[in-house]
């Protein structure tokens, strides 16, 4: 399998084509950083850029963090699969209506995707509702992409997927028993797996987010309160560590949860075990959730699992 991973040396993309390159797949970077990537591409200049450089390819993995449906339709449209790894649900609700004439894979990497297929293994014990707990570590040297989205998040809102209401992202709080974590203070935040899991599960999911430190967390549910507060500024030390944690609570008390460090890391192995399973799916849009397991994750991924 060729593999070319946009943003292929980005914070979780360079753990995508490391893990890849370790299966014996070719991997083919790319990006604008001519030192860094094996093919230059500014995605910037639209999906025409893209397509001078799919020759030979057989996967796209999108980790630049550049949402744009045009560049879906151009790599599917030359036959190459498409894999995103992308939290946000507006853009996934946007692929989703799409009719591509090769596999788009979605819902890949830590949340989306490890909380999916949480999710599957919490409602399969019965559970009538399920909710979603994400805690990343604030010590952590996060992509520069991944903390552009998160900070977008505040003051936006989003509507709850069960209810149509509206939540303004990192307020309406609920304390969860974290595993080694224990009681913590998470709030409601804005990404897709609690979207599309509502759908297919036909039960509320919500999920919750927070970091590791209680304080960052505190602060980060005051910015959202916050006039301004999205203009904080970026790339400050924050207390912590760079351990995370995934959890879902059913209401029967039985929980699935993860857990493992380096949210990068997690993110890079379960999107290298989508990337491997997405060349081989039919046409069309697909979620992680219903084509693999908790199970499937790789024993060497460094991901602790726990299942009812």
């Amino acid at each position: 399998m060729h593999a070319l991973i946009l943003g292929g040396y980005g914070a979780s993309g360079a753990g995508v084509a490391r893990l890849l390159a370790a299966q014996d797949h070719r991997v083919t970077t790319a990006g604008r950083d001519r030192a860094r990537a094996d093919r230059v591409v500014d995605l910037r200049d639209g999906p025409d850029a893209l397509a001078a450089v799919l020759g030979g390819v057989d996967v796209v993995v999108n980790a630049a963090g550049i949402e744009d449906p045009h560049l879906v339709r151009t790599a599917t449209g030359a036959g190459v699969a498409f894999v995103d790894i992308t939290a946000s649900g507006g853009y996934m609700a946007a692929l989703e209506r799409l009719e591509p004439p090769a596999p788009v894979l979605l819902s890949v990497g830590l949340a989306p995707g490890l909380t999916n297929l949480l999710a599957l293994a919490a409602h399969g014990a019965g559970a009538g509702r399920v909710d979603l707990a994400l805690v990343v570590g604030g010590g952590e040297r996060h992509g520069r992409a991944g903390v552009d989205w998160a900070f977008a998040l505040l003051r936006r809102s989003f509507a709850d997927p069960a209810t149509g209401a509206p939540v303004r992202n990192y307020t309406q709080p609920a304390r969860f028993d974290l595993p080694g974590l224990g009681r913590r203070r998470l709030y409601r935040a804005d990404y897709s797996d609690q979207h599309t899991l509502t759908r297919d599960l036909g039960i509320p999911v919500r999920t919750y987010f927070g970091l590791d430190s209680r304080s960052a967390t505190a602060l980060l549910a005051v910015l959202a309160r916050t006039p301004g507060g999205r203009h904080a500024p970026r790339g400050l030390p924050t207390p912590g560590s760079d351990r995370w944690l995934a959890l879902a609570r059913g209401d029967t008390g039985r929980d699935a949860w993860a857990r493992g460090r380096g949210q990068a890391h997690a993110t890079a192995a379960v999107t290298a075990l989508a990337t491997v399973r997405a060349v081989g799916l039919a046409p069309g849009v697909h979620h992680l959730h219903r084509i693999t397991a908790l199970a499937d994750l790789p024993a060497d991924s460094g991901i602790e699992v726990h299942a009812p």
